[in-house]
């Protein structure tokens, strides 16, 4: 396989994963980790090594070594591996994922912002979704019955029990210290805010084909998706807060292997469900426009990468990453997208707009 991102959080699972089960890794793309990438490196022999910067390439223990967005396409083009991890972080990571599809290839896909951004022009039969709560409603659907309606589950993030007036105060560090997960720095902010979960009901959208998705916190993240069916009855995913579950899927297809332990409902005695509430996540207010409007994915994504590299710079307080994203989605609310061109453009546009 192909893994984009592997010393990111969900890359450094699937190399577990592949250790675990034998699997070849042809490429190996990082970023700016070279000690976490030689440490797999002693492990793994990729063919070919991809970094972000030329300026590192004779950091890197291999004969092998590129660097740059167009490397990595390139490789992508040429290996013999039919399957792609994309890993990578924000709009960089949807050009990888068009070139694999265009290539053919199957796209285990943990970049939101491909769907997100691009939905309409990505043909999801090549797309397996490397998230809990996307696999969770793949794990659960019958075709045999009427689906009603799709529920996944949010944490609540960092901020879910603060008192509402501190939000105005409250630090990077605090932002990051997630109760469940242990993910990257930009993903934990997303979850904070409450972003993270649009995004994936935007997903849903494309994987699933239904607008029909909704959202509640389950805070201890046991319970990942749920599907509602026409008949009354609601099926639930159940499992640990371990990527590593999804991504043995995502990677195999089968697995008969035991992943993780189960859920023991004895010890676990209780699940607390809450409902995601505007005061607290006032991006929410936006939850169904971008579920219905299949343009503005691009324009929430791009306003909120720039304010959350803000926040995480110090330039501007947690409440004003929601509130640079409402601003940019109520200015360009009328943007039609026809082609990727198009995206590439408004994408520019927006950002402008977010730095002010």
């Amino acid at each position: 396989m192909i893994v984009l991102g592997s010393t990111g959080s969900i890359g450094v699972n699937t190399l577990e994963i592949a250790k675990k089960f034998n699997l070849e890794i042809e490429v190996i793309v990082a970023g700016n980790n070279i000690n976490l990438l030689n440490t797999q490196l002693q492990y793994f022999s990729p063919k070919v090594v991809i970094i972000a910067s030329l300026d590192d390439i004779h950091k890197v223990n291999h004969h092998n070594v590129q660097a740059g967005a167009d490397a990595i396409l390139n490789a992508i083009e040429n290996a013999k591996s039919n399957l792609v991890v994309n890993a990578l972080v924000g709009f960089f990571g949807l050009e990888p994922t068009l070139k694999a599809i265009s290539c053919g290839k199957q796209v285990a896909l943990a970049n939101k912002e491909s769907l997100v951004v691009a939905g309409k022009f990505i043909d999801t039969s090549h797309i397996t979704p490397i998230d809990s709560e996307h696999f969770g409603l793949w794990y659960l659907m019958d075709k045999e019955k009427t689906i009603e309606s799709l529920t996944i589950t949010a944490s609540g993030g960092s901020f879910r029990d603060y008192p509402l007036p501190e939000l105005k105060t409250v630090t990077v560090k605090e932002a990051l210290n997630h109760p469940n997960w242990s993910m990257g720095n930009k993903i934990t902010i997303d979850s904070a805010t409450m972003t993270n979960k649009i995004f994936e009901l935007m997903e849903a959208r494309w994987l699933f084909n239904t607008t029909a998705c909704d959202a509640i916190i389950e805070t201890k993240s046991i319970i990942h998706a749920m599907i509602n069916f026409a008949d009354g009855s609601t099926t639930a995913h159940m499992a640990h807060a371990n990527m590593q579950l999804p991504i043995a899927y995502a990677l195999m297809g089968k697995v008969d292997t035991p992943i993780l332990n189960h859920v023991d409902l004895l010890s676990l005695q209780n699940l607390e469900f809450k409902k995601i509430e505007t005061s607290r996540y006032n991006i929410w207010e936006i939850k169904e426009e971008m579920l219905q409007n299949e343009n503005m994915g691009v324009v929430l994504n791009a306003a909120n990468e720039v304010a959350v590299a803000r926040f995480l710079n110090g330039e501007i307080g947690f409440l004003d990453i929601a509130d640079t994203s409402l601003k940019a989605v109520n200015f360009f609310h009328d943007v039609k997208i026809d082609t990727i061109d198009d995206i590439l453009k408004i994408d520019e546009r927006v950002r402008i707009f977010a730095r002010g």
